[in-house]
């Protein structure tokens, strides 16, 4: 076994229970994050309210600056969210349409990216879809005809959901920015398996959390905002954990943090922040450089072996391009997820493909036994 594998894989004592091969839809518990939640529900009881002040806002506040490090940026330019949707709905909020009513989307991107702008379209937001022709990227070319004068936002992907392919986010960033338009990027299937540096992509706004590669499960995500930027946006959705002086308890006057914490409307859900916080430092332990190799090496494998099987995963042709996400259509996705699963074999499917995405935790023997079972499958009449 691998030693990065093998030094890591009891700290998931579920993968004991079963081949679990679905980190893209949810990563594994670690024993980490259920000892950082007992850990949160102890404090809980042992000082109650009093929590907050002593230790729960410095939880917050660690959270954020350890998603800052992954990323490459400063802890104030970090907000914490509850999701994706609520950070899409808040910078949503902070824009003006009123002479930039074009969104920039594409068909690749997870739904929730698109849904806030189709949202406004009584507010006289428009939103355009990009094409991928091939089912796995979107051409840069597309980018670059479609953003113009009117475009006030190009809300993307780094790793498209359904093929695993590693956008260019400078390239798009540049883009987006000679045009005069801000770029976002929903980073949720990238950070914690691909090396991020927002500084370096030059996007505006970027956003990832604890569900899937960071390990931290759901409840907390995390939005990185441009220094420069911050200032000018004025989010309508909001709440009190956005204020200035939030402990004043002044409902007759409202000022907006002067750091990222200007969009974070309210009350964060702290068993997550504590698993999230858990999460993140495996990642970072371990290093997300490592995470990578190790990824790559099992997926190179695992298509390997499905080809060899007369499988077809539908793949990026550079592997560095490629991030931990395996599609192989077949004959009925929905069927052959619950027929593996009755052979404790954990994946997923999205439209006309099982979704299959091995982590640093995987194991050679793990590809191969999903791959003989779902052989035999799709041999069956």
């Amino acid at each position: 076994m691998d030693p990065l594998t093998a030094r890591w894989r009891p700290e998931f004592p579920g993968l004991d229970r079963h081949i679990y091969l679905n980190t893209c839809s949810l990563g594994q518990l670690s024993q980490r994050s259920v000892a950082a939640m007992h850990r949160f529900m102890d404090l809980w009881a042992d000082l109650g309210a009093s929590a907050w002040y002593e230790i729960w806002l410095g939880e917050v506040a660690e959270a954020r600056a350890r998603f800052a490090r992954l990323i490459h940026a400063q802890p104030h330019e970090v907000a914490l969210l509850p999701s994706v949707s609520v950070a899409l709905s808040v910078i949503g909020s902070s824009l003006d349409y009123s002479q930039r009513p074009q969104v920039v989307v594409t068909e690749m991107d997870f739904p929730t990216v698109a849904y806030p702008w189709l949202a406004r379209a009584r507010e006289g937001v428009q939103v355009r879809f990009l094409p991928a022709p091939d089912g796995v990227h979107v051409p840069l070319e597309a980018f670059q005809e479609a953003i113009g004068p009117e475009t006030a936002l190009v809300a993307t992907t780094h790793v498209f959901f359904t093929s695993g392919w590693i956008q260019d986010l400078r390239a798009i960033a540049r883009l987006a920015h000679a045009a005069g338009a801000l770029c976002l990027v929903d980073g949720y299937q990238a950070v914690g398996q691909i090396q991020v540096d927002v500084k370096a992509a030059e996007v505006d706004i970027y956003i990832g959390g604890g569900l899937k590669w960071l390990l931290g499960g759901p409840g907390a995500v995390f939005m990185y905002v441009r220094e420069e930027l911050i200032p000018q946006l004025e989010p309508t959705t909001t709440g009190w954990f956005a204020t200035q002086e939030m402990f004043r308890f002044d409902p007759r006057s409202f000022q907006w943090a002067q750091d990222a914490r200007r969009f974070e409307p309210g009350t964060p859900a702290l068993a997550a922040v504590f698993a999230a916080n858990a999460g993140m430092s495996i990642v970072e332990q371990i290093g997300v450089p490592a995470i990578r190799a190790r990824t790559q090496a099992l997926v190179a494998d695992l298509v390997a072996r499905l080809r060899e099987a007369g499988l077809q995963p539908r793949m990026p042709e550079d592997p560095e391009r490629h991030a931990g996400i395996v599609m192989v259509p077949v004959a009925d996705p929905p069927g052959a997820v619950q027929a593996l699963r009755r052979g404790q074999i954990i994946v997923d499917h999205r439209p006309g493909a099982l979704r299959i995405s091995p982590y640093f935790y995987n194991t050679e023997a793990e590809n191969q036994a999903l791959v003989d079972t779902l052989s035999a499958l799709e041999r069956r009449p």
